[in-house]
Parts: structure tokens; C-alpha cells; sequence
């Protein structure tokens, strides 16, 4: 007498079933990624088990740290070089004209490992000096090049569009940490260093070096405020008028809005003037980029006060 099929026997026959229902009534259905699948996990162990897990688990499972990690990990791909670079007016370059001393007073100064180097501007690009091939001069007080610039290295050239983790494979692959972000002209838009990838993944990287945070957005009466360059302008849509971040062009900071405004590097003294009324005065910054700014509010709005 043939053996009947077993309980377990019809609940997979029906779970297949089921399955099939749901495949022909919806073809995504049991065709879900891995990623998707991975990210459900992460949010089915918090759902369970709340959000302030210990930083540290002794109990072999992932911590919340490793958890927020492997999430970043997860949507790495979803970004591109513009999402990760450091924008154009956040850029410390070296004129290739620029002396010897200026090159190491600017190392020494901003405490970077590799800078662009320029040739007239900064969508000429030619090339990235090294701490390394810097020091040895310093260390043995021997006499430097007449033209410092034999001692560049090529940078890595990125179209704005080049996925992060292709941008993370060629750094790999070429041994080479600095990438010239540029734009559809050619023109430089930003840059990116393997920290910045590495950032993206682990969070923010700070070391000895690093200043503390400070205020970059900051009022200081008559409808003015000081602004860092840097500072980003969903945080001055917040913070001062939500119309400074009305910009049809591809720019995320104060110093890349003036840029726009004047398109070119504003000087320093220069006021542009926005579609809004508000007025932006560059207070600091140099032939590469601007540091500082003063937003002006408009005249208008100023007198209904």
C-alpha cells in the first residue's frame, strides 16, 4: 500500500501554491533581492527589539553600530561621485605657479595629505602633489626643485555620474586616492578622496587634526547672517529663508550658490544679488574658491519689521 503523503508533504505543496497564486498575480513577488531581503532582516531585529541597542553586543549578534553600517553599505550603490564628493568651493588646490614655501605653508595649514594642483584656474587641473614626496625635503633640509611641480602624481578623472563603488574600485585598482570629480564641460566639480567612500559606509572620520564643530550659520543682527561657505543649504532653508535653496542648478552649499550667482568664483567684496531680494557678500575666500559669506535680507522685508 503506497505511503500517504505526510502533513509536512501538503503545507510545502501548499506553500508552492501559494506562491505560484501570488507570482501570477504579481511578478515581483518571490523575486525579491538579496539587498531587499537583507535590509527586511535589519528592520524585523530592530522592530523587535528597539532601537537602543548597546553599541557593543556580548552576545555574538550585530550591534547597532554594525547594523547602521551594513545598512550604508547596502545603498553605497545608490549613490554616485557627485553625492560623495567634496564640493567644488570646499576645494584646496595649489596654483602651479605658486613657490615652494606657499606649497608647504599650505600643507601645513589645512593639514591635507594630497592636493590638486592648477594651472590658471581651477578647471585645469593638471595633476596632485603628495605630503609624502613633500617631506623628505623638509626632513633632510635638502634644497627642493627649482619647479616643485616633477614631483605630481595623476589624479583620478570621474564623470559626475560614475557610481561610488566604481569610483571605490578604481582607487582600488590604480592605487590612487584623489579623484577630480568633472562636470559635462570638463570643469571641476568636486573631488573625492578614499575617506570620503570610506566615510560613506563607517560615518564621519575625525582625527587629532580635525576642529571642532562649529557654528556655520550664524546671526548677527540688521537682517544679516555670517555664513560659513561650506554651509549646506538645506540647513539655511532652515535656518534663514527657505527661497535660498530654490536653485534649478546642481549645487548643495552656500559657496556653490555664489558660484552660480556669478558663474565664476566670486571675489572677495562681491554682492550678488538672489531672486528673492536676499543679498550674498563674499567676506572671504581667494581666486579658487570662497570661504565666507554674509546673507543680506531683503530691504523689504526689513522695513515691515
Amino acid at each position: 500500500m503506497p505511503d500517504s503523503p505526510s502533513p509536512a508533504g501538503d503545507a510545502d505543496s501548499r506553500s508552492g501554491l501559494w506562491l505560484a497564486i501570488r507570482k501570477l498575480f504579481d511578478p515581483d513577488a518571490g523575486e525579491r533581492s538579496l539587498r531587499a531581503q537583507l535590509e527586511e532582516a535589519i528592520d524585523e531585529h530592530e522592530g523587535e527589539n528597539g532601537h537602543a541597542a548597546p553599541q557593543n553586543s556580548g552576545t555574538g549578534d550585530l550591534s547597532q553600530v554594525e547594523r547602521q553600517m551594513l545598512r550604508n553599505l547596502l545603498h553605497f550603490s545608490e549613490h554616485d561621485a557627485d553625492d560623495v564628493a567634496v564640493p567644488r568651493g570646499e576645494i584646496v588646490a595649489m596654483n602651479a605657479d605658486a613657490s615652494w614655501d606657499e606649497l608647504v605653508a599650505t600643507f601645513a595649514e589645512h593639514g591635507h595629505s594630497r592636493m590638486p594642483v592648477y594651472r590658471d584656474q581651477l578647471d585645469s587641473v593638471i595633476g596632485m602633489v603628495h605630503i609624502k614626496d613633500i617631506f623628505p625635503f623638509l626632513a633632510k633640509g635638502d634644497t627642493p626643485p627649482a619647479d616643485w611641480t616633477v614631483l605630481m602624481r595623476q589624479p583620478l578623472y570621474v564623470p559626475q555620474t560614475r557610481n561610488a563603488l566604481d569610483v571605490l574600485a578604481d582607487m582600488r585598482q590604480q592605487r590612487i586616492h584623489l579623484a577630480i570629480v568633472v562636470d559635462e564641460f570638463s570643469g571641476t566639480d568636486g573631488l573625492i578622496t578614499i575617506e570620503d567612500l570610506v566615510e560613506e559606509i563607517v560615518g564621519d572620520i575625525e582625527d587629532e587634526h580635525d576642529d571642532a564643530p562649529e557654528e556655520w550659520i550664524v546671526p548677527i543682527g540688521a537682517g544679516m547672517w555670517d555664513c560659513d561657505a561650506r554651509a549646506e543649504l538645506d540647513d539655511v532653508a532652515e535656518k534663514v529663508d527657505p527661497v535660498l535653496a530654490e536653485v534649478e542648478e546642481s549645487v548643495d552649499t552656500l559657496g556653490g550658490l555664489a558660484f552660480v550667482l556669478a558663474e565664476q568664483v566670486p571675489e572677495v567684496g562681491a554682492i550678488l544679488e538672489h531672486k528673492s531680494g536676499w543679498r550674498i557678500e563674499v567676506t572671504d575666500g581667494d581666486e579658487t574658491h570662497v570661504t565666507r559669506l554674509r546673507l543680506h535680507q531683503p530691504e523689504e522685508a526689513l522695513d515691515a519689521k
